[in-house]
């Protein structure tokens, strides 16, 4: 089935972005990689003549980061680990001053199996980089994007612990899943 012609607003109830992390250092075996969810976070997507995309713009609440999943570890994540870790990961973002991050999607290249690439750009923590996310097509209407972004590159100092032995790595994957089918016009509600 392919996508129609036209606009369609897409949020956290047309699909998930969830930003993964990993440890790194000495002590790495005593944290955890994680995966975290943004909460809120809403766009819109134009979809050409041809099914390919011309325009893509999303704004992500950083406030509303939810740790899902903490693995390795010398011990499993509490609940009350997940809202520390929350808060920290909010700090170390800057979300008191940048409190959202947005990406614009520029150019969009139709790959096999239909997926592809979207280039564009992201900002973060008050600072705009390219990005460029892979594309892959999951079911009708169904679509996985994967995008893996370094935090230095937006000004942003990973979190370190125990004088530096146990870090996130540099490098954040952000993993992507959105379904386009029934999304609707922007401004449109069915009944």
């Amino acid at each position: 089935m392919a996508l129609h012609a036209g606009r369609r607003a897409i949020s956290t109830d047309r699909g998930r972005v969830a930003l993964i992390t990993a440890r790194d250092g000495l002590a790495a075996q005593a944290g955890h990689d994680l995966t975290i969810d943004v909460g809120s976070w809403s766009g819109e997507i134009t979809i050409g003549d041809d099914g390919v995309p011309t325009a893509l713009s999303v704004t992500l609440d950083l406030n509303s980061l939810v740790v899902i999943r903490g693995t390795g570890g010398v011990k499993p994540l509490t609940d009350r680990d997940r809202r520390e870790i929350a808060v920290t990961a909010r700090k170390v973002l800057g979300v008191e001053r940048h409190p959202q991050a947005m990406f614009v999607g520029s150019s969009f290249e139709k790959g096999s199996n239909g997926g592809g690439f979207i280039g564009g750009t992201l900002t973060l923590a008050g600072a705009s980089r390219p990005v460029r996310l892979q594309v892959a097509q999951t079911g009708p209407d169904r679509y996985h994007a994967f995008a893996s972004v370094r935090q230095t590159q937006f000004g942003i100092k990973p979190y370190v612990a125990f004088l530096g032995a146990l870090r996130v790595s540099d490098a954040v994957d952000v993993e992507i899943d959105l379904d386009l089918g029934g999304a609707e016009e922007p401004g449109v509600r069915g009944v």
